[in-house]
């Protein structure tokens, strides 16, 4: 029990990573639609690249800790 209860306090303590990638992610796409909206394609679709990128490592971080701790309990 002792076990289960450091796994899950573990699991906890990554939360905060997790909300910051999704944050990011979502300053990124907000800056990227500002972007467009101000006629500035080119930052626009930069910005929206990025996004991708941020969304990737994001969902990665995710599926990693899940594998990870999936396979410890």
């Amino acid at each position: 029990m002792e076990n289960m209860e450091a796994t899950n306090r573990e699991i906890k303590s990554l939360f905060p990573e997790k909300k910051r990638g999704a944050l990011i992610t979502a300053g990124v796409l907000t800056a990227g639609l500002i972007s467009f909206k101000k006629g500035n394609s080119e930052l626009g679709k930069t910005l929206m690249r990025a996004r991708v990128v941020t969304q990737g490592a994001t969902v990665a971080l995710m599926v990693g800790t899940a594998a990870y701790y999936g396979e410890k309990l």
